[in-house]
């Protein structure tokens, strides 16, 4: 596996300070990795501060992910859409989608076509705190020998003949 990653972090409203509260947990991994965000969640997320140091007359903040996230659009403007494309095209590795599942979503229907493709195409996903942990943290991502595996099926379907 590269050592630098394509992650996507998209989060529906209800969620998005959860996953800013990862993302500032997690700052110093995903600062090594490229990252893509939809709309606000990336405004967010590039907004994250760390203190560095305080003293009495002053406070040293730095910004670690500032300059490593690219903001696609709203997810319901686009931007689940052009994260979707991404995954067909194989430029994503990883896709953190805090989703809130408790409400239907205007944009529905993008969520779902999203969702399909990751676990299609095989990319790592999570869309919970617990699993972005896992996949953050594996060992597996600094493994040069990994290769992530596209499934046969998408092979066999893109050269079928009618």
């Amino acid at each position: 596996m590269k050592e630098k990653l394509n992650i996507a972090l998209v989060a529906h409203d209800s969620r998005k300070r959860e996953l800013v509260e990862w993302a500032k947990y997690n700052a110093d991994a995903l600062s090594k990795h490229n990252l893509y965000a939809t709309g606000t969640t990336g405004k967010l997320i590039g907004n994250i501060s760390v203190l560095v140091e305080q003293t009495n007359s002053k406070t040293t903040l730095i910004y670690p992910l500032k300059d490593k996230v690219t903001c696609l659009f709203s997810g319901p403007l686009g931007g689940d859409q052009q994260i979707g494309a991404m995954i067909a095209e194989g430029k994503l590795d990883m896709l953190i989608f805090f989703c809130d599942n408790l409400i239907m979503q205007g944009h529905q229907n993008d969520v779902s076509a999203l969702t399909r493709l990751a676990s299609l195409y095989n990319i790592a996903f999570a869309t919970n705190r617990t699993t972005a942990d896992l996949l953050l943290t594996s060992t597996l991502l600094g493994d040069k020998n990994y290769t992530m595996i596209v499934p046969e099926c998408i092979q066999q379907y893109a050269h079928r003949t009618l």
